[in-house]
C-alpha cells in the first residue's frame, strides 16, 4: 500500500553532461552557445533546440544535466521517484558512425546517473532515480547494432526503457525496417517513451505573427506524436507484437479526441479495411499516457476513451448496434482508463519566471489529477505513482 502512495515523475528529462558538451561543440540546431547577456562582459549559455528558435533559445545551466539539482526539484516538489530521460533531439543528428558509440556510452553516464542516487528514504528498495536509455536510431545505422544497444539498455539494472522521437531510421516509425527493433524491445520488456520534436510540416503553418514557441509546443508536438502513433498502429504492429508497451507524451496528443473519426476513416478506405485485427479504438487500450495535460477535464476525457478500448475488440462488428453506455458504464470506462495514465512534470522545461515559485507543471498537472470527479482516491493515487511502479517494475 505504502507504493501505491509515492509520487512519480515520469515526464522529467536531462541532456548528461557528455551530450551536452557534443551540443556544445556543434555550430548548427541542436546545439548550446555562449552569448552576451548585455550585463557588462558577462556571458550566458543559450540552448537552440529547434530551426528558427524564437529568443535565441532558451537558458541553460545545471539544471539540465546535474544530479543535486534534480534531486533539489523533486525535494522541492514533493517527488520520490523520477524516471528520467535525454531530452529531444536524441541522436537524431548524429551522424551513423557516431551514433552507436555515443548510444552506448550515455547509456552508461544515464546508468551512473541513476545508480549514484540516493535510496527512497521511507522505503530503501527503490532509488530516487531510473532512467530511459537511447537507441542509435540514424539512418546508416545497422539494425543489427540498434538490438546490441537493446539488450545493453537491458542488462542496466536502473535503466527501464528507452525515449525515441518519431522519425525512426529517417523513414517514420512504421518502416518495416524497424520489425526487429519492435521485438526485440518487446522481448526485453522495455518500456518506450515516444516523445515528439519536429512538430508539423516545418512549422509553415504557424504563420508571420511572433507567438514565441506556443504554436509549435502546444499544436505542433502534440499532432507530431498523434501522426507517428497513428502510423505505428496502422501498421499492425500491436498484432504483431501485443506485449509492447508504448508510453506517449502529453497525453496522446489529439489521437483521443480523433480515435473515432480514425475509426471511421479505418472502415471505409479499401487500402486500409481489414488490415488489422481490432478496431483502431481497440489499440488506445494498448497504450500508455502521461499526464502531462494541466486540466481535469482532459484527463478525464482522456481516461474515458482508454477506457472504452474493449467494447472496440472486434474489427468487424456494427457498433451502431451497442446499448447506449449507462452512468455506471460510463463511471467504469474513466477508472478503468486511468490504470494506463502517468503523472509527469516535463522539467527542466517551463521554469517559472521567478525561480522561487513552485512549478506550474508540477502544481497544475497535480491539481488536475485531484479534480477529476469521475476519479476516486484510488486512480489518483495511482496515476501519481502506483501506476508508473507497475509499468516499469520499480519495486525490483
Amino acid at each position: 500500500m505504502a507504493a501505491r502512495a509515492l509520487l512519480v515523475d515520469i515526464h522529467t528529462h536531462i541532456y548528461p553532461p557528455r551530450y551536452a558538451s557534443y551540443l556544445r561543440q556543434r555550430t548548427s540546431v541542436p546545439r548550446i552557445l555562449f552569448r552576451p547577456t548585455g550585463k557588462g562582459n558577462e556571458t550566458e549559455e543559450r540552448l537552440l533546440i529547434l530551426n528558427d528558435e524564437p529568443g535565441g533559445g532558451r537558458p541553460v545551466g545545471p539544471q539540465y544535466w546535474d544530479r543535486a539539482e534534480k534531486l533539489k526539484f523533486m525535494d522541492k516538489h514533493g517527488i520520490d521517484i523520477s524516471v528520467i530521460s535525454t531530452a529531444n533531439p536524441w541522436l537524431d543528428p548524429i551522424p551513423a558512425s557516431e551514433a552507436v558509440s555515443l548510444a552506448e556510452g550515455l547509456n552508461m553516464d544515464l546508468e551512473e546517473f541513476c545508480s549514484g542516487s540516493p535510496d527512497l528514504p521511507s522505503d530503501t528498495s527503490f532509488k530516487r532515480l531510473y532512467g530511459l536509455g537511447l537507441l542509435p536510431l540514424v539512418s546508416g545505422v545497422p539494425i543489427q547494432s540498434i538490438l546490441d544497444t537493446i539488450s545493453q539498455v537491458s542488462t542496466l539494472p536502473h535503466l527501464r526503457g528507452v525515449i525515441m522521437g518519431t522519425r525512426g531510421l529517417g523513414k517514420g516509425l512504421d518502416d518495416v525496417a524497424l520489425e526487429p527493433v519492435w521485438e526485440a524491445i518487446a522481448k526485453a520488456g522495455l518500456v518506450i517513451f515516444l516523445h515528439p520534436h519536429y512538430g508539423v510540416a516545418g512549422g509553415r503553418e504557424w504563420g508571420e505573427k511572433e507567438n514565441g514557441h506556443v504554436l509549435p509546443l502546444a499544436l505542433g508536438f502534440p499532432m507530431e506524436t498523434t501522426i507517428a502513433i497513428t502510423r505505428l498502429i496502422l501498421s499492425g504492429v500491436y498484432d504483431r507484437h501485443p506485449s509492447l508497451n508504448i508510453l506517449l507524451a502529453h497525453s496522446g496528443g489529439s489521437l483521443p479526441q480523433l480515435s473515432s473519426r480514425l475509426s471511421s476513416c479505418v472502415t471505409h478506405d479499401p487500402i486500409v479495411a481489414g488490415r488489422l485485427k481490432h478496431d483502431v479504438r481497440w489499440y488506445l487500450g494498448k497504450l500508455w499516457f502521461d499526464a502531462v495535460a494541466y486540466g481535469p477535464e482532459e484527463l478525464e476525457f482522456v481516461s474515458a476513451v482508454i477506457g472504452r478500448a474493449e467494447r472496440y475488440a472486434d474489427a468487424h462488428a456494427d457498433f451502431s448496434t451497442q446499448a447506449a453506455l449507462t452512468a455506471d458504464s460510463a463511471q467504469w470506462s474513466k477508472q478503468e482508463g486511468a490504470k494506463r495514465m502517468l503523472w509527469g512534470t516535463d522539467h527542466p522545461f517551463f521554469p517559472p519566471l521567478d525561480g522561487n515559485e513552485k512549478w506550474k507543471s508540477v502544481v497544475e498537472n497535480l491539481r488536475a489529477i485531484d479534480n477529476v470527479t469521475s476519479w476516486s482516491e484510488t486512480e489518483r493515487l495511482a496515476v501519481r505513482g502506483g501506476n508508473a511502479i507497475s509499468l516499469f517494475n520499480l519495486a525490483t
